[in-house]
């Protein structure tokens, strides 16, 4: 028989990034897992850059139950309940023991609990690592150099008031809009972990790195409520069993390549300036 005659059901999966990102290896994994643990029945098709639409757009697609899965900041969901727009506050987390603790816990539950009344299922926390801030203009390395600065931000009022708060010029843009706005000097830098300015060589349109260790997003693995009611209570295990196992498996792989980041950034010419602790201490102020 074949793979297609056993197939009872298909699952699109996107994301804002490409097949490198730091959530592929999540998706991928996922994937694998799902096709395992059901024998071929569900198949789950991975849509990277953007291709089922923004982040935005995606949402509105899970509640609507035409597309069934997404990964992307947890923040960006503050869209359907503010209260994650906690997840985008700058130096929330200590270290990766307390963020982990904190999402897989109580607190991180009910915070994808809260989706449930717009039509969104929260799976799991995946991860990126801590943001850093890119430019084309300077190097920085006190906390006045980012003044001035026209940056791109995620689409969420806390990151719109923390950049002017450093005396930056917050430019709210979709992700998949990025490496042209950088490429065309529509904006002079943004701000993102270092994997993902290395997934999509933000080296080729950004001259200068600073790693500020500012803000840590936790990346929401969710599904459409719409689509999980139908599931059966066996398929509803494959897909939560699923997740927990990509979830190990993509944040050790993420916090793997944090480690080599800064020289592949190097190699590739970015000037990388490691933020002394009294400016860290000035951003937080």
């Amino acid at each position: 028989m074949s793979r297609s005659a056993r197939q009872e059901r298909t699952i699109k999966f996107g994301v804002a990034g490409p097949d490198n990102h730091p959530a592929a290896a999540g998706m991928k994994k996922f994937a694998e897992s799902v096709a395992a643990k059901s024998g071929g029945k569900i198949e789950v098709q991975l849509f990277f850059n953007s291709s089922l639409g923004t982040d935005q757009a995606i949402t509105t697609s899970l509640q609507g139950g035409t597309v069934e899965m997404a990964v992307m900041n947890s923040g960006i969901l503050a869209s359907l309940a503010k209260e994650l727009a906690i997840f985008d506050f700058p130096f929330l987390f200590a270290n990766e023991k307390e963020s982990d603790a904190i999402v897989d816990g109580p607190d991180g539950k009910k915070m994808h609990k809260l989706l449930e009344d717009k039509g969104v299922v929260g799976l799991a926390y995946w991860e990126l690592g801590d943001r850093r801030i890119t430019n084309s203009k300077r190097a920085l390395t006190t906390v006045t150099d980012i003044d001035g600065l026209k940056l791109r931000m995620i689409p969420n009022p806390v990151n719109v008031d923390w950049v002017k708060a450093l005396g930056a010029n917050p430019t709210p843009m979709p992700f998949a809009e990025v490496y042209g706005g950088l490429e065309s000097k529509a904006i002079d830098g943004h701000e993102n972990p270092l994997a993902v300015i290395a997934g999509n060589k933000f080296w080729e349109v950004q001259r200068f790195l600073a790693i500020t260790n500012h803000q840590y997003n936790p990346q929401s693995v969710i599904f459409s409520k719409k689509v999980r009611d139908t599931l059966s209570p066996v398929e509803k295990k494959i897909i939560d069993d699923s997740a927990d196992e990509a979830t190990k498996m993509q944040r050790e792989q993420s916090r793997a390549a944090v480690a080599a980041n800064p020289e592949l950034h190097k190699k590739n010419g970015m000037v990388v300036i490691r933020f002394a602790p009294a400016e860290v201490a000035g951003l937080r102020r």
